[in-house]
């Protein structure tokens, strides 16, 4: 009988005892916040032509934009964004589509008021309006079906000509020494080692398992707290080639 309980108490212990395991470690390397800018009142856009509803504050010398509820700023080869233009910045890790079709010589053509030979009487629009007005602008492509934003007998660029300057100044966005900076410090980021988890010991099944539909409810809840933590996925720039 001593046998048969010392033998039955080791195994309780056996499933009692945790394993200890390793934690995983990242080793990451913080991206600095551009300055902020400061505006005496909110600030008016215009819209860029032969963009599909692109904006951009046109007097200062920071290019500022606004597209799909977001506002944008390049500095030193990254990409940030921010639900607000004077604050709330955050590191966007890739090009905003809509960046390829604008012209980066929007500032003389606005100074002229002159795009590709044409007079371009383009429209200052206040931030308020702004805001209140984007989302339906957006859907139902305010801007495109216009087709001249603003410019006198101008008859927007065909499809094909508009893919060919997006890859033109793609490569020239590349060739930048600010990109090929901020590329290279991404390289080198990403080739740091980890410490990797290892696999989990498996533990002596235990005789009182949990129910099976608490496990599935437990997975359930933990799948949903992980989708809630990554947030929904960005669908801004796959709508834009649409």
């Amino acid at each position: 009988m001593k046998k048969l309980f010392f033998g039955t108490l080791l195994f309780a212990l056996i499933i009692v005892v945790p394993i200890p395991t390793m934690a995983r470690v990242d080793v990451t390397v913080s991206i600095g916040l551009p300055p902020p800018i400061v505006f005496a009142a909110p600030p008016d856009v215009i819209v860029i032509p032969d963009t599909r509803a692109v904006y951009v504050v046109p007097d200062i010398d920071v290019d500022l934009f606004f597209w799909n509820g977001w506002w944008w700023r390049l500095w030193e080869g990254r990409w940030y964004r921010s639900h607000y233009y004077n604050r709330g910045w955050g590191y966007y890790n890739n090009v905003p589509s809509f960046y390829f079709d604008v012209d980066p010589g929007w500032r003389g053509y606005y100074r002229d008021h002159n795009w590709y030979g044409h007079r371009w009487n383009y429209e200052r629009i206040p931030n308020q309006r702004l805001q209140k007005n984007w989302k339906a602008w957006h859907n139902n492509r305010h801007w495109e079906r216009q087709g001249t934003w603003g410019i006198q007998r101008y008859q927007p660029r065909p499809q094909q000509q508009r893919q060919e300057l997006r890859q033109q100044r793609q490569q020239q966005y590349q060739q930048r020494p600010e990109v090929q900076r901020h590329r290279q410090q991404r390289k080198e980021q990403q080739g740091q080692p980890r410490v990797q988890q290892p696999q989990r010991q498996q533990q002596p099944q235990q005789q009182h398992s949990q129910p099976r539909s608490q496990q599935r409810h437990g997975e359930h809840q933990g799948e949903s707290q992980h989708q809630q933590s990554q947030g929904k996925p960005e669908r801004g720039d796959a709508e834009y080639r649409k």
